[in-house]
């Protein structure tokens, strides 16, 4: 795929400003906030005290969109990306827990957008090395290498007049269902597309493959049960990439093997889903050759390569 950029109207800018923006965020996320520099960003969770998902998005520290000028502490912010519909959900639990800290929460979805630059050749173009989170000023925002997988690309929280430096940087642009086919083809999952808030548990997402969740950084909300559940082995199911033979069902749809329930579509198109199935199940198919199917279409489920911890 020849590079190309994107605007993500799924995903907003908010900010978190003031002296204990870190600290704040370091005892409620579930990656370290206290590595998230200009120079390196991070992918997060929000989850319940029971460990299951609320809310996901990348993290970078960076001026942009204060009025500011980026670099001076006072206009600095932890900048996140949530789900557009769901910003003003995550802002409020946000608030629920601010007691006495020196923090602003603030919406910047009227001053900054998220983009993302992907395809052969994106990084390069943009002056970014394939490493997760590596981040560098760029059109009057930032650009970092998605922090979960480089071989996704790049996100960029941009002014409004910053897009045409995407151009010129030798970018086409381009359909967001090209960014989502790329998404669904190595597997990773995208917010409430594919986890269910307050029910899906992060460790069957993959999400520690993904960069998320980090093992030594201390306690903060869901830290124990997520915990818990890595170091006794409790995960049953996990998020497989599959392949559809046919229209690719309903999110939702149940999925069958051999005439029993064996997990559910999350979300897909254009003949590739993401698909929550019984780890057992899909080692069974894989030893007896049964069929997966999903109403009346057929799935063939692949091992990611980033996470090979499954055998199938």
């Amino acid at each position: 795929m020849s590079a190309g950029y994107a605007v993500v109207d799924r995903r907003s800018v908010v900010a978190v400003t003031g002296e204990d923006r870190k600290a704040f965020l370091q005892g409620l996320v579930s990656n370290d906030v206290l590595r998230v520099t200009p120079d390196q960003a991070a992918y997060a969770l929000f989850l319940t005290p029971q460990g299951k998902f609320l809310h996901d998005f990348t993290m970078i520290e960076s001026g942009i969109g204060s009025g500011i000028e980026s670099g001076a502490e006072s206009g600095a912010a932890l900048l996140l990306d949530p789900e557009t519909e769901r910003r003003a959900d995550l802002l409020r639990r946000l608030k629920m827990y601010k007691l006495r800290s020196k923090i602003v929460l603030e919406d910047r979805a009227d001053r900054l957008r998220l983009a993302v630059a992907f395809g052969d050749g994106a990084l390069e173009a943009l002056g970014l090395r394939a490493e997760p989170g590596f981040a560098k000023p760029f059109a009057g925002g930032v650009a970092f290498t998605d922090p979960r997988l480089p071989s996704l690309g790049a996100r960029l929280f941009l002014p409004s007049d910053g897009f045409a430096a995407l151009e010129a940087a030798g970018l086409t642009p381009l359909d967001i269902a090209a960014y989502d086919r790329l998404r669904l083809s190595l597997g990773v999952p995208d917010g409430t597309r594919d986890l269910i808030p307050e029910k899906s548990i992060p460790l069957e997402s993959r999400m520690d493959a993904l960069n998320a969740i980090s093992w030594d950084k201390g306690c903060y909300m869901g830290q124990e049960l997520t915990a818990r559940t890595k170091y006794r082995a409790l995960i049953k199911k996990k998020l497989f990439p599959v392949s559809v033979d046919g229209t690719v069902p309903e999110a939702g749809t149940p999925v069958m093997l051999d005439g029993k329930e064996a997990g559910e579509i999350r979300s897909g198109h254009d003949g590739a889903a993401l698909a929550l199935l019984r780890l057992e199940d899909v080692q069974r198919a894989a030893e007896t050759g049964l069929i997966f199917q999903a109403g009346p279409v057929t799935l063939t489920p692949h091992e990611p390569e980033w996470d090979p911890t499954t055998k199938g």
